[in-house]
């Protein structure tokens, strides 16, 4: 891996060269290292596993539990997909005081794909949990790897529709915890069994403004409308149903329908940039693009963070996670970890979920299960949304 750059003038925040020592190999592909940060507000302590996605033994997917709006901690979501190494993910719906008896569901902020198929969409900026975006970004950023093996940043956008005997209907959501104003969302059996009550709650410039009262649910089954609702429901959906939700104007909308009526449904995400598609895609933001970092980053704010990145046009993957120990629990700036991951000759780097969400794990040669690497800074780890494995058939 390149560490070379950090023979010279590191930027700030950024790993001497002599604390990143040649790591331990994990599997073909694949390597664990840790090592001290100078930070701002003190040294903090790194773990960084490297992947080179030129070996094809490796590849890198979506860690996730069994549905979108569940959490699961990253050790016992590697352990069953069997990842050699993993990190926890995006942002997620981790709370709901602001609106009582509303339930969180525990679904992420941005797209997620796994496996080639896409999970969900993003929330509006308004709703989304974590820091502020820097300038310029949203929630439907996205770090992915393509059917090409190669890592890139991109945005993907949700394209959809709801065909209906009155004509057609734009879908603005798919299995997200938040539905923009006005818009009708879709619902599988990928969603899970949670509320979807969540979905038409604050607006998409406040997450904790009021629930609507004005919402429409319908149920279609096999292509056509099976029953209706007022209000969001809950259970699991059947593999050949789709729920759709309204709120405001697109309640107003479904509320036309008839049970019997003919409805198609369909949707995908749109990649702004790369026409190659994604077999693996996670929400966050970007930190650095092309050797720089982002203007606007937060300078100020020290925390625990996670970060990947990749170098060499997308053929390697830097994956950090800082330790939340008391003695490295000052953590670094957005700001200094976009530094630290171009010191580690990252030419892109996107920031992951941090705090009591940081964590990083990888299985020794011969072991069954994976090893938690940092310490969790809450002292246990923290279900969460989701986390990218690292996966080699060595």
């Amino acid at each position: 891996m390149a560490f070379g750059v950090l023979a010279g003038a590191a930027p700030a925040g950024a790993a001497p060269a002599s604390a990143v020592g040649a790591g331990k190999h994990i599997a073909p592909g694949v390597s664990y290292r840790q090592f001290d940060v100078k930070a701002g507000a003190g040294t903090t302590h790194a773990h960084l596993v490297t992947v080179d996605l030129a070996d094809k033994r490796v590849r890198v997917d979506l860690l996730h539990p069994d549905a979108v709006a569940a959490r699961d901690t990253v050790s016992r979501m590697a352990d069953a997909a069997g990842a050699v190494a993993g990190v926890n993910g995006d942002f997620f719906n981790i709370t709901e005081t602001q609106h009582p008896g509303v339930e969180a569901t525990g679904a992420g902020v941005g797209p997620a794909i796994a496996g080639g198929q896409v999970l969900k969409a993003a929330v509006p900026n308004g709703q989304r949990f974590g820091p502020s975006l820097p300038p310029g970004t949203n929630t439907q950023d996205v770090f992915g790897v393509g059917t090409d093996r190669r890592a890139r940043l991109d945005r993907l956008s949700l394209v959809g529709s709801v065909t209906t005997p009155e004509g057609g209907l734009p879908l603005r959501g798919l299995n997200q915890y938040a539905l923009p104003e006005n818009s009708v969302g879709a619902f599988t059996s990928t969603w899970g069994s949670a509320s979807r009550m969540r979905s038409v709650c604050g607006t998409d410039a406040q997450r904790s403004a009021p629930c609507s009262t004005d919402t429409y649910e319908v149920r279609v089954q096999g292509g056509r409308v099976a029953s209706a609702a007022d209000a969001p429901g809950g259970g699991s959906i059947p593999a050949d149903t789709t729920v759709l939700v309204g709120r405001e104007e697109g309640a107003r909308q479904l509320r036309k329908l008839s049970v019997g009526d003919k409805v198609t449904v369909t949707h995908r995400l749109a990649a702004a940039s790369s026409h190659v598609p994604y077999a693996f895609a996670i929400g966050g933001f970007p930190v650095l693009e092309n050797g720089a970092p982002l203007s606007g980053l937060d300078n100020v704010t020290s925390a625990v963070r996670t970060a990947v990145g990749f170098a060499d046009g997308g053929r390697h993957l830097l994956i950090l996670a800082l330790d939340g120990a008391a003695a490295y629990r000052t953590g670094m700036t957005v700001a200094e970890e976009a530094a630290t991951m171009r010191a580690l000759g990252a030419s892109d780097a996107f920031n992951l979920d941090g705090g009591g969400s940081s964590e990083l794990v990888t299985r020794d040669a011969g072991a069954s299960t994976v090893t938690v690497r940092n310490h969790p800074s809450s002292g246990a780890e923290r279900p969460v949304a989701n986390g990218i494995g690292v996966f080699s058939a060595g």
